[in-house]
């Protein structure tokens, strides 16, 4: 496979975007095209089945028409719910944010107690609770809870407020209740809301987000499989939604950059 071609991202909406900034900030010269599938977001409270098909479509789309030389899940909810499949049935590396996640926040704790927010389909799933016992050979006191409405708030573009306030407040009182000393972000869309949810745990709570380590988790795979990009230039973004490619664009250069303006469109049907 060549290694110049780009590298594929996928999301149900914008919350992709910080582990696409990740990736970009550690490998600028990687090209890269990131697929929201905003006319079916969010995923969090859909079926996992629901979430596993659409992720294949994604892939295939991907695979097919970019010629994507690795496949990145910025998305909770669907590592959870396709990771493993996709790796089986496609050809081509598939790197998601569950593990790297897990691995930082185990290795940050040194109390053992450990909280993880994400959406009702990824807590669901237990893909956090199991990724975490098994890098833990230490007993790891852990708080799963379902954080919904987070989400709804970044595709608005609303990340401070009285409103995101009580609900960051009523949602995550388990974890300050649990005493935790690690939060893991298991949302791609949390690290937009992370000023309010630090103030809610308490500011001796360390936030991780698996943005930073799902990166390095790409950087190692393209160096294992002589897939790093031989351009020494900056590389190509490209930005595609399948919903409202205007709103997607306005609201995208709002967490991003500049470089949304130009997104374009692909209609499923």
């Amino acid at each position: 496979m060549p290694s110049n071609q780009p590298i594929g991202i996928f999301d149900s909406g914008f919350g992709g975007l910080t582990v696409a900034r990740a990736i970009i900030d550690l490998l600028p010269s990687e090209d890269i095209i990131y697929f929201g599938d905003t006319s079916r977001y969010p995923y969090g409270p859909q079926p996992l089945e629901k979430v596993e098909a659409y992720s294949n479509q994604i892939s295939d789309l991907l695979i097919k028409e970019h010629d994507v030389k690795m496949i990145v899940i910025a998305c909770n909810t669907a590592s959870a719910a396709a990771e493993d499949n996709l790796r089986q049935s496609k050809e081509i590396p598939i790197i998601g944010v569950i593990e790297p996640g897990a691995q930082a926040v185990v290795e940050v704790s040194k109390s053992k107690r450990i909280g993880v927010i994400g959406t009702v389909g990824t807590i669901k799933s237990k893909a956090y609770d199991n990724a975490i016992k098994r890098l833990s050979n230490q007993g790891i006191e852990l708080v799963s809870i379902a954080c919904p409405g987070f989400v709804e708030f970044v595709e608005r573009g609303e990340f401070a407020g009285e409103q995101i306030r009580i609900l960051a407040d009523r949602l995550l009182a388990p974890v300050v209740e649990t005493q935790v000393d690690a939060l893991l972000l298991g949302c791609t869309h949390y690290p937009y809301l992370a000023r309010v949810i630090g103030a809610t745990v308490g500011e001796k709570v360390i936030l991780v987000s698996s943005a930073d380590e799902t990166a390095f988790a790409v950087a190692k795979s393209l160096a294992q499989k002589n897939l790093e990009t031989t351009n020494i230039n900056q590389g190509k973004r490209t930005f595609i939604s399948s919903g409202d490619v205007s709103w997607f664009a306005e609201q995208g250069q709002k967490l991003f950059g500049p470089e949304l303006e130009k997104a374009t469109f692909h209609n499923w049907s």
